[in-house]
């Protein structure tokens, strides 16, 4: 397994400290990047749910910056264990206060009736450039490089669209992404779950800026996660391609709002995402969230 990907699943495999309270470790950036805390708080609660038992649900919010030079205390709170459901909250925890929160609801399989929205008519990932060769073409800053691509080295991501604007260009608020590990991964479900969680988060507060010129506003918005959510419908694997289909219909208030669809390569919709972030223009920066 190549170093990054082994990095981010080290990361993303929480360390027990005693029970329903876990330990997780950050990669070092200017930032605690909200996918690793999510996948993080995942594993947390997966650990203390039954194992027959299935995550279908999650809602969190991101409270305050994290500081990605500490570890993170991860505090489950085993609100209910019941036949068919389980229900967990997880706290993220950095010097003595609450920095993310986490709410989910795991469930027994059971079979019911089915009904799916069809994958969108793109083009397939073999028909597309990499997005880490992309980026690099495009950029002459190896630093800029070095912070924004590193997760590429474990994650095979391929845009469809052509959306590496240049100034006071504009797309229409929507993208599609090819993803997937870059190398096989074992069955444990902790690491197909944090993966896609992981996942989820890359690109996505970007989608809402797409109508704005996205080069133009990268240096002149304080962004940040607010929210996050994610359905997950049926069972995936992460190493295995899977389209993220994204589209912002709103923005306003200084907040943009993203949604997000997994589809499987053949076709199954496999998990939904949601997220609200901050897009607040410089001069506004003052006010802090």
């Amino acid at each position: 397994m190549n170093a990054v990907l082994k990095n981010i699943i080290d990361t993303i495999d929480v360390e027990k400290i005693e029970a329903n309270l876990f330990r997780g470790q950050c990669h070092p950036s200017e930032h605690v990047f909200g996918g690793q805390v999510l996948a993080q708080a995942i594993t947390s609660a997966y650990r203390t749910v039954k194992k027959e038992h299935k995550l279908h649900s999650l809602h969190s919010y991101f409270l305050r910056p994290g500081d990605s030079s500490r570890p993170i205390l991860f505090e489950v709170d085993p609100i209910r264990d019941g036949k068919s459901f389980s229900t967990r909250r997880v706290a993220a925890i950095q010097k003595g206060k609450t920095i993310f929160t986490l709410s989910c609801s795991w469930q027994k399989e059971e079979i019911g009736l089915i009904h799916s929205q069809p994958i969108p008519d793109v083009l397939p990932p073999e028909a597309l450039r990499g997005d880490l060769e992309v980026f690099k073409a495009a950029s002459t800053d190896e630093e800029d490089i070095n912070r924004f691509t590193f997760r590429f080295e474990a994650i095979d991501s391929r845009s469809v669209e052509k959306t590496s604007m240049g100034d006071g260009e504009t797309h229409p608020p929507y993208k599609n992404t090819w993803l997937k590990a870059r190398e096989q991964l074992t069955d444990e479900p902790w690491i197909h779950l944090g993966l896609l969680a992981y996942m989820s988060d890359l690109d996505f507060m970007s989608t809402s800026m797409l109508p704005h010129g996205r080069e133009k506003l990268r240096g002149g918005i304080q962004g940040a996660s607010l929210d996050h959510s994610i359905w997950f419908h049926r069972p995936f694997r992460a190493d295995q391609w899977l389209l993220f289909v994204k589209e912002s219909p709103h923005a306003g208030g200084g907040r943009g709002f993203i949604r997000g669809k997994f589809f499987s390569r053949t076709g199954e919709l496999v998990a939904t995402a949601a997220q609200e972030c901050l897009i607040r223009p410089v001069e506004s920066t003052s006010r802090s969230h």
